[in-house]
């Protein structure tokens, strides 16, 4: 039976994380052999396992993550939209770039409701399914002000590092 130990350990020098894991195994004892242990401070096999800190290359997972808000609070603006309307306005809009699913984007609406941002009410329309209708409150306007001018001073700050300079 193996006595096993691990930790996570930070590198500097190469921006990776490294998992450590020790093993000290309980083997028979040979004649003039040495048992060791973890509490020993002796550990006579210890794996070192890198990856990468972070993806180098993130994932449209993680750019929606920053802007989904953001893209919702500025569809309800407008006028007030349900959900499934709002998911294919995005997808519409963003060329199929940026997709929204039910797993995701519903929770979003509840959360942005709950924050007070936006404001729902049920719509039930002769001949069609009750539908729940998202608008934009005061202090939802507030927040999508902001949020785009962030936006917009991040993405000129992008644009600037990017652009080849003039020669």
């Amino acid at each position: 039976m193996a006595n096993v130990s691990a930790a996570r350990l930070g590198c500097p020098e190469t921006n990776r994380q490294l998992s450590v894991r020790s093993e000290a195994t309980n083997a028979p004892e040979i004649a003039g052999s040495r048992k060791y242990s973890l509490d020993s401070g002796v550990v006579p096999a210890v794996q070192y396992i890198a990856y990468p800190y972070m993806d180098p290359t993130p994932s449209q997972t993680e750019w929606k993550k920053g802007s989904a808000e953001m893209l919702i609070l500025s569809l309800v603006e407008a006028r007030p939209r349900h959900g499934y309307e709002i998911s294919k306005l995005i997808e519409q809009r963003s060329g199929g770039a940026v997709r929204f699913y039910v797993a995701s984007l519903y929770p979003l609406l509840y959360r942005l409701e709950r924050r007070g941002w936006i404001e729902g009410r049920w719509v039930e329309k002769s001949g069609q399914r009750r539908r729940r209708y998202y608008r934009l409150t005061r202090q939802g306007r507030r927040i999508l002000a902001a949020q785009l001018r962030g936006w917009r001073e991040f993405v000129a700050g992008i644009n600037r590092i990017t652009e080849p300079e003039n020669a």
